[in-house]
């Protein structure tokens, strides 16, 4: 089986939803590398199919990395496409529930996650950014991008998110790439998925977050769990990605 293709299908998928994606993997890995140095231990946090466990690979060939998800279709690209890769770990854990820190051991230098924890309820995301800590060493960091507008800028965010889909929508249109809903459906119909896509579709079936918070909010989640250092660190239109030091 060729997972590698269908990482490749994932990763051209995501690019056409978010074309500043490699924009905002890159800024993780700058703190990862400036904070942890060449080898450092990472938590891939909702991980999808691994694709920032595959650019820190890429960067620090020294670093190991855990790859957590819920989603069964993900996880298992994600574990067919890296197998046999002594520096990586998949798991599969619910973020939904405080248990998911049993499913890892030992502390981390880095948590990492990108567009993933706005499926979480606000009230989830507060409680879990605690046990994201509980799991750092201290002086770890934790890194998340996703989509957090500013809460100065309203309308201006509303205005790019319309930008952003006509450019998205123009995309598909063209035949391009696959949509989300596209690329989901090719999965139903693939033998080697067709029963993880089945799973998660009734694990998915209505638990999309109730809102979005905005960047100020995610801090001050940040400074309440006990991080220290705590900022933006890149924005592109309503997404942003934030850095926390323990």
């Amino acid at each position: 089986m060729d997972w590698g293709q269908w990482q490749v299908l994932w990763d051209r998928q995501q690019e056409a939803f978010m074309p500043d994606r490699e924009e905002r993997f890159a800024a993780l890995l700058d703190v990862v590398e400036a904070v942890c140095g060449p080898k450092p231990r990472v938590l891939d946090l909702a991980c999808g199919t691994a694709s920032i466990t595959r650019r820190l690979l890429d960067r620090l060939p020294d670093a190991s990395s855990v790859g957590l998800d819920l989603d069964p279709a993900l996880l298992r690209i994600a574990g067919g496409s890296l197998e046999g890769d002594e520096r990586v770990q998949i798991v599969r854990a619910d973020l939904g529930t405080p248990g998911w820190t049993d499913a890892v051991t030992g502390e981390f230098d880095a948590v990492l996650t990108a567009t993933a924890l706005h499926w979480l309820p606000a009230e989830r995301i507060r409680v879990l950014y605690g046990e994201i800590a509980s799991v750092l060493r201290p002086g770890g960091v934790f890194c998340n991008a996703d989509h957090m507008a500013d809460p100065g800028l309203p309308e201006l965010t509303r205005r790019l998110e319309e930008l952003r889909k006509v450019r998205r929508e123009a995309e598909y249109a063209a035949g391009e790439v696959l949509s989300w809903s596209a690329w989901w459906d090719a999965a139903r119909r693939a033998p080697e998925l067709a029963d993880a896509v089945a799973e998660r579709d009734t694990i998915y079936a209505e638990s999309h977050g109730d809102s979005v918070p905005v960047s100020t909010t995610h801090l001050e989640f940040l400074r309440a769990a006990g991080f220290g250092e705590v900022g933006l660190i890149w924005r592109g239109l309503a997404d942003a990605a934030f850095a926390a030091v323990r």
